[in-house]
């Protein structure tokens, strides 16, 4: 076989981002493991096959083609969101799961590529630094799903999207002054923010300044988090020997709060290199937006990339005690379908903008 056949193919990956993503929901198949027994590995593992199959297709796709699919893509995940409130289905007091033949998912997490990927096609096509009526178009394309997801509510995935939204403002180029004079206004509305949460945020706001004034209510989740993460040294337990979650003192231990199973099980130094797979993987991607050719591709690979840095920075932090609880998933870590099949998705176009870009050069 020649082998000069295959480098169009092996061009279409970014092998360090490849293998730091796989590594990563690795580590998510020992959480699901240690958190659930054989039942929650063979479904965590069925997904992850799916998330690796979606990602080297759109690893395949030409960038043009996203350009035009952002529209229709957008759209419809609007109308999901929209049914979501419909005709969704609740838990624990929210409404964020849509069923269709057989299985659920949440539109919300297939916002956080819908709207980075619409705001991106719609910035793209305006050359030159936005003006100030190219900021208020593609802010409205994030303000719709922000607030249809807030809603429903999920308030931790309404800021990754509003972050990642304002950061692609920023790349794209807006003034400076736009931008601090929007960051006050968002400031100055923080006390209207607050009474339009719902009891239940309020309370975790509250109990975010004091959990240990809560040890049996509000900031159980929290403390028993606290309690896992400092059990675990320097060098852990030892993996399926954690006490806080093999004896069920840790709520949502398979999804929200694995990052505190994995401290008790692997301790500092396992986290800590969870961590470094995790800054390989935002620092791939961000080169990989740096080095695209097309401002589409730039905004894109940006956007998608700081928004799964944002979803690992609230997850940790709001684990560890340092930042409010909001019911984040520690993506490609946490059990659960649509959050790792999204962000693999995520991944592999930003892996698209990586390969189209080698085959130009070629």
């Amino acid at each position: 076989m020649d082998l000069r056949s295959l480098r169009p193919s092996l061009a279409r990956f970014d092998v360090t981002l490849v293998c730091t993503v796989v590594l990563l929901a690795g580590v998510g198949l020992l959480g699901a493991y240690s958190t659930g027994g054989e039942p929650l590995l063979y479904r965590q593992l069925a997904r992850v096959v799916v998330g690796c199959a979606v990602m080297i297709a759109l690893a395949h796709v030409e960038p043009g083609h996203f350009a035009r699919w952002a529209p229709w893509f957008y759209a419809a995940t609007v109308a999901a969101l929209v049914a979501v409130l419909v005709v969704g289905s609740s838990a624990k007091g929210a409404q964020r799961w849509l069923a269709a033949g057989g299985f659920q998912f949440q539109p919300a997490e297939v916002a956080k590529i819908a709207t980075p990927l619409m705001v991106a096609a719609f910035l793209a096509k305006r050359r030159g630094v936005p003006r100030l009526s190219v900021v208020i178009g593609a802010a409205a394309f994030i303000v719709l799903p922000v607030v249809l997801i807030g809603y429903q509510p999920d308030l931790g995935t309404a800021v990754i999207i509003a972050v990642a939204g304002a950061g692609l403002l920023f790349i794209a180029g807006t003034s400076w002054r736009l931008v601090i004079s929007s960051a006050v206004v968002g400031v100055a509305s923080l006390p209207f923010a607050w009474f339009l949460m719902k009891d239940y945020q309020r309370e975790r706001v509250v109990t975010f300044l004091d959990p240990e004034k809560y040890p049996l209510g509000a900031g159980y989740q929290v403390v028993q988090s606290k309690i896992a993460i400092g059990s675990g040294g320097l060098y852990g337990k030892g993996w399926l020997s954690g006490t806080q979650s093999q004896l069920d003192f840790l709520p949502e231990r398979s999804t929200d709060f694995v990052f505190a199973v994995l401290a008790e099980e692997f301790g500092l130094i396992g986290v800590l290199m969870l961590l470094v797979l995790a800054g390989i993987a935002i620092f791939r991607g961000f080169w990989i937006a740096g080095q695209s050719q097309e401002p589409f591709g730039r905004l894109v690979a940006a956007g998608l990339v700081l928004s799964f840095f944002m979803h690992v920075f609230v997850n940790v932090g709001m684990v560890s005690g340092v930042l409010p609880v909001v019911g984040l998933p520690l993506p490609l870590i946490s059990y659960g379908g649509t959050s790792l099949v999204t962000t693999m998705a995520a991944f592999g176009i930003v892996m698209s903008m990586f390969s189209h870009r080698r085959l130009l050069a070629d």
